[in-house]
């Protein structure tokens, strides 16, 4: 079949379908045709509509491609649809970005994180269908393993979960922050040394020194993890206004 006919269907079935198609269901809908030839027509509409004068786009969203507004005209979108949305709590919030970068992941393993009890908050977005129960994890008492569902993907526009904002952020800067700071300590600890051989009476001066160096260094410890502690929700909240809940 010629390629142009088979954009013109794969565009028709893309407008009439309300959650988006996957490769595998246009092969369905349109038998006579190669997987080849498929993506080679969504690759057409794809840069016929991404023209300036066009209002939309394809997007893969859960593995699935979806015609979609383009952002700017978001504005006048609004004014037609008004829909009140209902953002998520800091303790969801913070509970699904948890789950989201870590899953599949326990309750326990949650709670691990936040540094309190996620019971309510694990109910409410199993309610919302945000999260799911993937599995037991094989330990004693068997606990369940949650994960992210394919609505979650849908909100936030994501089409598989490695699409996620990266947390390297924090982990480089990190690794880098750690080992300066073992080596300052490592200097610091020589520098008394010598300073005894050369000089005695300045040994509890220089100690003291060492210990200062040490207890600031714990302290930017500390904070360093309270800060990669906030990360998981800092990513979600970067792209939470995309959707509704």
């Amino acid at each position: 079949m010629d390629v142009n006919k088979v954009k013109n269907i794969i565009e028709a079935l893309l407008i009439v379908s309300e959650k988006g198609l996957s490769i595998e269901e246009m092969k369905v809908a349109v038998p006579d045709t190669e997987t080849k030839e498929i993506k080679e027509a969504v690759s057409l509409l794809k840069e016929e509509y991404d023209r300036p004068e066009r209002s939309f786009n394809i997007a893969e969203i859960a593995e699935r491609l979806q015609i979609v507004t383009k952002p700017e005209y978001l504005q006048w979108i609004n004014n037609l649809y008004k829909k009140e949305t209902e953002k998520l709590t800091g303790p969801s919030l913070e509970t699904l970005a948890i789950i989201a970068y870590k899953q599949p992941v326990t309750r326990v393993e949650a709670e691990s994180v936040r540094g309190v009890n996620v019971g309510g908050v694990l109910k409410t977005l199993l309610d919302k269908d945000l999260i799911q129960v993937k599995g037991r994890k094989d330990i004693i008492g068997r606990p369940l393993l949650y994960g992210t569902t394919e609505k979650f993907l849908e909100i936030f526009g994501l089409n598989s979960i490695d699409d996620l904002p990266m947390l390297k952020e924090y982990s480089e800067e990190d690794l880098k922050y750690g080992a300066q700071h073992e080596a300052m300590v490592n200097i610091e600890e020589e520098g008394v040394e010598k300073t005894n051989d050369e000089a005695g009476g300045k040994k509890d001066e220089e100690e003291s020194k060492s210990q200062g160096v040490k207890e600031s260094g714990e302290k930017k410890d500390k904070e360093k993890e309270e800060h990669i502690d906030e990360t998981y929700s800092e990513q979600i909240e970067a792209v939470q206004d995309k959707g509704n809940f």
